[in-house]
Order: C-alpha cells, then sequence, then structure tokens
C-alpha cells in the first residue's frame, strides 16, 4: 500500500512546479517588460540609524564616533549639549536630546511643570539652534497616581512646550518604557496610554518614541501595534529581549524576529532615526557593526 502523501510533501511538490514554471515566466518576459514600478517602500527617504551613547558608555565619546561613522552609523543620541560638538565633528548627529524630565519625574505631576516647561523651552532652543531634530521626555512614575488622571497632567504640561517646539521645527518625544522589568511604576507603559496623549496634545510636534524591547515586554504584538500607530510614532529604538542584549546572531538567545520588525517600519513610510539600544555581551563594535549590518540589509 502506497503511503498517504502528507499536506507537507503536497506543498513541497507544488512549490517546486509553480517555482519553476514562475522562472520560466519571468526569464521570457525579462526581455520585453518595463522595470517595475517601485514600491513605496523603496521610493521613501531612506531610514537612517543611530546608537545609544549610555549602552557604550565604557567606550569614550570621541572613539565611539569614530567607530559609528566607520560602520555607516549617522547619529550617537542620547546627548546633552556639552557633547554635541563631539559628534559634529565626526560628521554625525544627535537624533534624540537629553531633555529635562528623568524617568521618575516627568510631565505627570503639575508640581513638576515649573520646572520643566521653562527647561523644555529651553532645550528645544539650543536644539534647533544645533539642528538637532528631536529631544526625549518621559512622563514620569505613578506612586499611586492614576492613569487617566496622569494623561491629564501630562497634556497640560506637554501643551505649554509645543508652540515653542512647533516654533523651532524641533520633535518631542516621549518614550514607552516597560513597568516591570526596568522600571517599575512608570507610566507611559502602554502604547494605547502614549497615542492618547499624543491625540489629546494635538501638535505634529509631539510624538512618542516606541521602544521594541519595552513594548514586547509589556504588549508583544509589535508588528501590528506599529502598523496600526505609525502616525503617533517619531523614533524607534532596539534591543533583544529577554536580557536587552544583542539580537542580530542565530545563538542570541532572543525573541524578535528584527529583519521582519524593519520591514513593517519601512513599510507604513517612516523616513526618521532607528536608535539601536542594546547592552553588548560581546566585543561591542562588533556587535554594534551586525546591527547596523542587519538593519540596513532588512531596510
Amino acid at each position: 500500500m502506497s503511503r498517504p502523501i502528507s499536506r507537507r510533501d503536497a506543498l513541497k511538490s507544488l512549490a517546486g512546479a509553480g517555482a519553476a514554471a514562475a522562472l520560466a515566466g519571468r526569464l521570457q518576459a525579462s526581455d520585453t517588460a518595463a522595470p517595475a514600478a517601485s514600491t513605496p517602500m523603496h521610493t521613501a527617504a531612506p531610514i537612517r540609524q543611530s546608537v545609544c551613547q549610555w549602552c557604550f558608555k565604557k567606550i569614550p565619546l570621541e572613539d565611539l564616533a569614530r567607530a559609528a561613522r566607520q560602520i555607516g552609523l549617522e547619529s550617537i543620541e542620547l546627548l546633552g549639549p556639552a557633547d554635541w560638538d563631539v559628534v559634529r565633528r565626526h560628521g554625525l548627529t544627535c537624533a534624540v536630546a537629553n531633555g529635562p524630565s528623568t524617568i521618575p519625574d516627568g510631565f505627570n505631576r503639575i508640581e513638576h511643570h515649573a520646572k520643566l516647561v521653562p527647561a523644555f523651552r529651553e532645550r528645544i532652543a539650543e536644539a534647533a539652534a544645533a539642528g538637532i531634530p528631536a529631544v526625549i521626555a518621559f512622563s514620569g512614575n505613578r506612586r499611586g497616581l492614576a492613569d487617566e488622571q496622569g494623561l491629564e497632567n501630562c497634556v497640560v504640561g506637554v501643551k505649554q512646550i509645543m508652540a515653542a517646539a512647533e516654533k523651532a521645527g524641533v520633535m518631542v518625544v516621549m518614550e514607552l518604557l516597560n513597568s516591570r522589568v526596568n522600571h517599575p511604576d512608570y507610566q507611559c507603559d502602554r502604547t494605547a496610554w502614549g497615542v492618547e496623549l499624543v491625540k489629546r496634545v494635538g501638535s505634529e510636534r509631539f510624538k512618542l518614541l516606541y521602544d521594541i524591547y519595552h513594548m514586547q515586554i509589556m504588549e508583544g504584538d509589535v508588528i501590528r501595534t506599529i502598523r496600526e500607530n505609525a502616525s503617533y510614532i517619531g523614533h524607534y529604538h532596539t534591543a533583544g529581549n529577554p536580557g536587552r542584549h544583542e539580537f542580530t546572531r542565530p545563538e542570541d538567545v532572543q525573541e524578535l524576529n528584527y529583519p521582519a520588525i524593519f520591514r513593517a517600519i519601512r513599510e507604513t513610510g517612516y523616513t526618521g532615526f532607528i536608535g539601536h539600544e542594546f547592552e553588548p555581551t560581546r566585543d561591542p563594535i562588533e556587535g554594534l557593526r551586525e546591527a547596523v549590518a542587519m538593519t540596513s540589509a532588512a531596510l
């Protein structure tokens, strides 16, 4: 009795025949057909790559800048004004500048606004003068504050700096962070909360910094979330999960399919920076080189 053909065998057979027919058709048509129109993914401006300096803090900034330029990065980010000239000397920019808020103390407390609002206006002006496109902001920790109240407080505070950001042409990005592993009690820890904040602020100069590592921990479903909320996202960060380490080798124990994620980001029409924010476990520059190569190949 012959062995029943399995679904896998049948699919392999069909795939082989289909591939051969398709190849023959392509060869026949190649001499006469006009080049296919490029998809939006290929006609948009290229996505640029950046690295977060704090992850590589053991390397002097001058040395990191030289290496970054050599391997194809265009930015070293999360720097203060004192370091902007260092990266500029090496032909780099700072994609996102440090802002005056901190992870635990941000816009979700009204009592912080008197300090944060003028400090952000000043940092925005400094960034604009230096040609830096964005400044990072944080919600702050809950400390018992209900999410709706924290949201309302953030709206009140952030709206006060939007006129300065709009006039200067500088983006303010609030980072989504996980509150389970790295930043317990942080309030802007879910995409939906952050998106609602962006909607209520109502300015094209205020968006989210979508950290892929952090949101994998909190929510998962990364690609769908990016596709559905792309218009509210102004910057991206990378790292492998679990562990916040490299994400490029098969032996890396991490669960995120970054090539697919990068392609999904590209397909949204995004043209900003992707910032690598992993903590290296091996040679840091080689790990960064691999991250740049994987990202470039996917984009």
